[in-house]
């Protein structure tokens, strides 16, 4: 009898266990996924899609982090917003004395005039810490009211956890952001042609001035170089960044084939072996990105939604198909089912003729993980209105026109039928 309770006793903890087990499992399969495919260094990590902002993985995306230079993306894009190219700029005598010792610059002299773009240049490129003051102070005449600027055009963005003191990431216990915010400042940028041009090369000249003959300086981002031993092949940006709170730290995009990625890592170090925990993390958040999803066309342009039969219309075109204005498309799982994918229509109220060819009467829906994905729907053709005077005004033009014929043709019946009586 006590043999028999114990073993009751131990099958209900067994049972419980395992229920346990599994829903700690199901309930975070983020973290799961991730310590069975990855191994991250960094302290926080991020992988976006470019094109719909979609995170593939993550880990402590919205910690507060010290983002270091990688700050530079949001000032640089204020910059190209605000300011033509060939705008030139005097580096006025604070701007270019203000950086500390030890960080990055290109001995810019003070009264040394550059234009916009050599600033962006030594800016993103060399990560040039006073070339983003002598922006700030061009832009908003303070470096101050930059920093508020920064902070504007962040929230614009999306972010909910970033706020910046100064234009070019130098240290300060208010100067944060998260894993996360600066994934949407780096697809923000990304979408810009001038940033994504002047991010994705490996070195960049600068114009001789009165002060320097023409200089020549490398990327900063080692996966750009193909001289470097973390260069990768598909990548296309964008920043580094390091300070001794930050440590190491490293934004990244890539593209390969028809999908673009954009990886953010904070507070990297080294690995076990020595190597830089910033690239090994970038290029393995990329390969499991480019591993584990495809860019899937949902719908393309023009395909037949669905078939209406338009109200008040002349039959030979009240059949009108509804076709998809722009195609659909979605980073979704190698694995991905077109099949099962739920949609929604919604039709404009009251449809009727006419109807111009084009013209939108309607949006569809897809919600693909979270995603919300619409097009307008548009007619495949004119729809003329049905008349019913017209018709009728027609009918009696046709009863007139056959009235008239009979009449012209019935008295040379009658002479024909006279002279054969005779």
């Amino acid at each position: 009898m006590k043999t028999s309770k114990t073993t009751i006793i131990l099958t209900i903890i067994a049972i419980i266990s395992i229920l346990f087990c599994n829903y700690s499992y199901a309930d975070t399969p983020q973290s799961t996924n991730l310590e069975q495919n990855l191994t991250l260094y960094s302290d926080a990590a991020i992988l976006i899609d470019l094109a719909t902002g979609k995170v593939l993985v993550e880990k402590n995306s919205n910690e507060k982090m010290y983002p270091a230079s990688t700050t530079k993306i949001l000032t640089a894009i204020i910059a190209i917003e605000n300011c033509k190219l060939d705008d030139k700029i005097t580096a006025s005598y604070n701007a270019v004395m203000s950086i500390p010792a030890g960080y990055s610059n290109a001995a810019i002299q003070p009264d040394e005039t550059l234009s916009v773009e050599d600033l962006l240049n030594l800016f993103l490129i060399h990560s040039a810490n006073e070339a983003g003051m002598i922006l700030a102070e061009h832009i908003s005449g303070s470096i101050e009211n930059f920093a508020n600027l920064m902070n504007q055009k962040a929230v614009e963005i999306g972010c909910t956890n970033t706020h910046f003191t100064n234009p070019s990431g130098i240290h300060d216990e208010e100067h944060y952001s998260t894993a996360y915010d600066m994934a949407l400042i780096a697809r923000y940028c990304m979408q810009n042609e001038t940033f994504r041009s002047i991010v994705a090369k490996p070195s960049c000249e600068v114009a001789a001035t009165d002060k320097y003959e023409k200089r020549y300086f490398v990327n900063s981002n080692d996966l750009l170089r193909p001289s470097s031993k973390y260069y990768y092949e598909y990548a296309i940006g964008i920043k580094t960044g390091f300070t001794s709170y930050a440590k190491n730290c490293l934004i990244s995009a890539s593209k390969k084939d028809n999908m673009e990625l954009i990886a953010v890592v904070l507070g990297a170090q080294t690995t076990e072996d020595g190597k830089s925990a910033r690239y090994i993390d970038s290029i393995n958040l990329f390969e499991y990105g480019f591993n584990n999803y495809k860019f899937q066309e949902i719908k393309a342009q023009n395909d037949i939604i669905q078939e209406v039969k338009i109200k008040n219309a002349t039959k030979e075109t009240e059949n009108l198909q509804l076709l998809l204005k722009d195609s659909i498309s979605s980073i979704v799982p190698i694995n991905f089912n077109l099949e099962n994918l739920d949609y929604s229509v919604e039709l404009n109220e009251n449809i009727s003729a006419p109807i111009s060819e084009g013209s939108t009467l309607g949006k569809i829906t897809y919600n693909i993980d979270g995603i919300t994905y619409t097009s307008d729907l548009i007619a495949s053709h004119n729809v003329e209105k049905f008349d019913l005077f017209l018709l009728i005004g027609q009918i009696i033009l046709v009863i007139i026109v056959l009235f008239i014929l009979a009449k012209l043709l019935s008295p040379k019946k009658n002479k024909k039928y006279k002279k054969n009586k005779k």
